[in-house]
């Protein structure tokens, strides 16, 4: 099931959280530790919809039992690479959990650092953190959280996050008459 794509969102913030352990002492150091884990929150905002465009959304995250029911979101603009990315790209080799790199064939153009990419086998949302121009090796963040298989399909564009409501709580307003506002805050599913 799919989050409506009409009407657009007025505004879509998007968030790394990563988990952390930090310890600081009373001199100020700081240690810092990973648990090696890392989700995608995700916040839209509607301002000033007519009722006949707000009633079919908000059904919709009614539908979604609070957090209980799981989804797909395609972010407006920034799922899709900023590059010149063409063709059937795919995983050239097999990649462990853990890999920050991963071999990738059938790539024409470019995609950016920054853009986000997905490899069918699973269902988490990566990263690039540096331009892949073509066929070669693409360094993602955050690592692979599980392995993927060879001739893994990766998408590149309209990339579809999976996720469910992050508050068992939804609520609207309605200013003057027929302006209705809500916002929606999401949290990937791992």
């Amino acid at each position: 099931m799919s989050y409506p794509t009409d009407p657009e969102f007025a505004n879509v913030e998007i968030t790394s959280r990563h988990a952390n352990l930090r310890t600081e002492t009373r001199s100020g150091r700081t240690q810092v530790r990973s648990l090696g884990a890392q989700r995608w929150a995700i916040k839209g905002r509607y301002n000033d919809l007519k009722r006949s465009e707000f009633a079919p959304v908000f059904a919709f995250v009614m539908a979604q039992k609070g957090g209980v029911e799981e989804f797909t979101i395609v972010p407006p603009v920034v799922s899709n690479t900023q590059g010149t990315a063409s063709g059937a790209a795919q995983s050239s080799a097999s990649h462990s959990a853990g890999d920050n790199t991963v071999s990738v064939d059938g790539l024409t153009g470019t995609i950016k650092a920054g853009d986000f990419v997905k490899f069918a086998s699973h269902d988490k949302v990566y990263m690039l953190t540096a331009e892949r121009s073509g066929s070669g090796v693409m360094t993602i963040q955050p690592p692979l959280v599980q392995a993927i298989p060879n001739n893994d399909a990766l998408t590149y564009n309209s990339v579809p996050f999976k996720v469910r409501l992050e508050n068992d709580i939804q609520e609207w307003s309605l200013s003057g008459f027929d302006k209705y506002n809500f916002e929606i805050d999401l949290i990937e599913v791992l």
